[in-house]
């Protein structure tokens, strides 16, 4: 007996597309799916995580609608993931987050904590927030190093928090021991699948957007987003080594390191999400779960937001722009930071651990074929 009516759909599609097995050379799903014959809770929300949402098995599918079995597995998939981050979600007091409108949620947060970035700057010195400052430490003119790095630390850390937290438990439900996390092939395997979007290709032919043609679009302007992440990442990480190891303080001029890599990052970071927005846009309705649109268009717009706020800060950091341009960047990461564990960024981590349990999965059935 499955606990919602999103899991009895998904396991009436699962016990369906298990009798046909046509798909199962589209991605890691069909194959996981192929290794049961019943279908418990725990198994329907792994395999919703491991669902890439590429759509190929939809226009595959001989029993798609408008056949009477009305098979549809993208979009109840894109149900059941948005369902089980919510019954994950650490506090479960936020679980109501992810069915509100996530843009006005960090729109707002966005606002408010640039709001405060403007005030407290204000209290020490009206001039200081149009002010032109250069130099090593002119951004801590604005806001002291030592207040912004216990608040943005403790935003982050609390992000990493809530989110692990979930990651356990949905870890838990699908049935894996904490002392899995040991396995280092299966680890490493998913994380060579992860970074190569492996499977956001439908098989090998693309992506299914607003037609039945399929296109690595959608791939592309994933593999800018999270690579230009990972660079910005880099680079907030590098300038914190510089700052404590080498006495160095931000700006750094545009030829070192930290702002290089901040810049490659940020430039992916504003076409990613821009394409992703655009593809969302045109994606037809009939793979998608409408109903919460609002939270994948919330965090991608929030990387969209931060990175060119943060590249206008690259731009005029050295005018009077600075001090308003600085508030407002440090408004959007704070927002990013905080929203994480309750918006679509969680569809990365969960992703991740669906498909170490997959690698798992294919490595004991190896061995077990061996023996």
């Amino acid at each position: 007996m499955h606990g919602t009516r999103t899991l009895e759909e998904a396991d009436r599609l699962m016990t369906v597309c298990n009798s046909c097995r046509y798909c199962e050379g589209l991605c890691a799903v069909f194959p996981a799916m192929e290794m049961r014959r019943a279908f418990s809770d725990g198994d329907l929300n792994y395999l919703a995580n491991l669902c890439h949402a590429c759509g190929a098995c939809y226009t595959d599918c001989q029993f798609s609608p408008p056949h009477e079995y009305d098979v549809n597995v993208p979009k109840a998939f894109a149900v059941a993931r948005a369902e089980s981050w919510a019954a994950y979600v650490w506090p479960r007091a936020f679980a109501g987050v992810f069915a509100r409108n996530g843009v006005a949620i960090s729109v707002i947060t966005a606002l408010s904590v640039a709001a405060f970035v403007f005030g407290f700057a204000a209290l020490h010195d009206h001039q200081v927030l149009f002010g032109i400052h250069t130099g090593p430490g002119a951004f801590y003119a604005l806001m002291p190093h030592n207040a912004m790095v216990v608040l943005f630390s403790a935003a982050f850390l609390y992000a990493v928090l809530a989110l692990a937290m979930g990651v356990r438990a949905f870890w838990r439900d699908i049935g894996e021991p904490v002392g899995m996390v040991g396995d280092a092939g299966s680890l490493w395997q998913a994380m060579k699948d992860a970074a190569a979007l492996r499977y956001l290709d439908g098989g090998g032919s693309g992506c299914v957007n607003e037609d039945e043609r399929p296109s690595d679009r959608r791939k592309i302007y994933h593999h800018l987003t999270f690579y230009g992440f990972l660079l910005c990442f880099a680079a907030t990480s590098l300038a914190t080594l510089y700052h404590y190891l080498l006495a160095r303080e931000a700006p750094y001029p545009w030829w070192d390191l930290p702002v290089l890599l901040g810049t490659l990052g940020g430039i992916g970071l504003i076409i990613g999400p821009a394409g992703l927005l655009a593809e969302k846009s045109k994606r037809d309705p009939a793979l998608v779960d409408q109903q919460r649109t609002g939270m994948d268009v919330a965090f991608t717009l929030m990387l969209f937001l931060t990175s060119v706020t943060g590249m206008a800060l690259l731009v005029w950091r050295d005018s009077a722009a600075m001090g308003p341009l600085l508030a407002l960047h440090l408004g959007m990461v704070f927002s990013l930071f905080i929203t994480m564990p309750y918006g679509k960024f969680v569809h990365g981590i969960y992703r991740y651990a669906a498909l170490v349990r997959y690698a798992r999965e294919r490595r004991q059935l190896a061995h077990g074929n061996q023996e």
